[in-house]
């Protein structure tokens, strides 16, 4: 009513109010009223905005890939991007005068559709399909040092590369190209196993052959110790032997030795007693036989001396007539051979 408005706007809004050319007022979120015939108003959002994209683009390889994601960023400097855009509200307070605020998010669009085209034209189509957070990190630096954008007062939050697809058509190629490839690690993996159990087979085969081998082994050492065992007790046996049998040669020497010595001794003896008997006959040789008989009977026995006489009467029987011998005699000495 007679041209004076009232205007209110968000926090995330920073707002210029412009008197006859000259700025009155600034900020964000504010709320005033103002007379509208000779007053300008420009809005500039602040807040963060997100803008999808989708690019089409061809790889290195002359690929087609469709790049899907988005950026978010924010107007750092909402006075610098005023004086070089037309944010200017209508008369409304609601809606602009000019398409420049529609045109901010395509410029962002062009310098950020630049950055992934040189990245792809880098890229085969393989690598281009799977370099999702490299294109994420050399698109983001270069959209922070776009001089394009760095002029505008803009400040990048973030950059999301949700997809990069192929056509449909190099998509079914690629699909069984690794299909191809998964049946033929799928192939591979089989001929491994297979060629893992038969290694394993083969190993336990020689395992088995290994332990036979050192059972064998084992057993040959056995005998081996026994036959050393046995052929030991075979030498002590014969060492044994041959020192019984040298023991009795010793013993047989010995004894021929003893005996040879006890022949000796008897041999010495007998020729001492022959030549004791020599000299005893020689001298009873010379001796006088009546002397040798008196001695011979010195300390006999009655009968023994009544025995020599009928023995020396016996050497004289010729010379002997008759003899009497009485029966008394005869009895007394049958009693005393008796009694004896």
């Amino acid at each position: 009513m007679f041209g004076i408005r009232y205007i209110k706007v968000p926090p995330t809004t920073y707002l210029l109010q412009y008197r006859r050319g000259q700025l009155v007022r600034e900020g964000p979120g504010l709320a005033f009223f103002y007379y509208a015939p000779v007053t300008s108003l420009v809005a500039v959002p602040s807040g963060s905005a997100d803008v999808p994209f989708m690019f089409e683009e061809r790889t290195a390889d002359f690929q087609t890939v469709t790049v899907q994601g988005h950026i978010t960023y924010r107007v750092a400097d909402p006075k610098r991007l005023a004086g070089l855009l037309n944010f200017t509200l209508a008369g409304d307070g609601s809606t602009y005068t000019s398409e420049d605020p529609g045109m901010l998010p395509q410029r962002v669009l062009h310098v950020a559709n630049e950055l992934v085209r040189a990245q792809l034209q880098t890229l085969p189509l393989c690598e281009a399909i799977n370099a999702s957070a490299r294109l994420v990190v050399a698109v983001q630096a270069g959209l922070a040092g776009s001089p394009a954008l760095t002029t505008l007062g803009l400040e990048f939050l973030g950059l999301s590369i949700l997809a990069i697809r192929p056509s449909p058509e190099t998509a079914r190629a690629l699909e069984a190209e690794a299909r191809e490839r998964l049946l033929r690690a799928a192939d591979e993996a089989i001929y491994a196993r297979r060629n893992a159990a038969v290694e394993q087979e083969r190993a336990i085969k020689e395992s088995e052959l290994n332990t036979e081998i050192a059972v064998e082994n084992k057993k040959r050492q056995i005998r081996e110790t026994q036959m050393d065992a046995e052929r030991a007790v075979l030498e002590k046996q014969h060492l044994l032997q041959q020192s019984d049998m040298a023991a009795q040669i010793q013993l047989e020497s010995d004894r021929r030795n003893l005996v040879s010595l006890a022949t000796a001794n008897a041999r010495t003896e007998a020729d001492a007693r022959a030549y004791g008997i020599a000299a005893t006959m020689q001298a009873l040789a010379a001796a006088d036989p009546r002397v040798i008989q008196a001695l011979a009977s010195t300390g006999m026995k009655p009968e023994q001396l009544i025995a020599a006489a009928f023995q020396d009467l016996a050497g004289k029987a010729e010379r002997i007539g008759q003899l009497n011998v009485s029966p008394d005699l005869l009895r007394e000495l049958m009693d005393r051979e008796g009694g004896r």
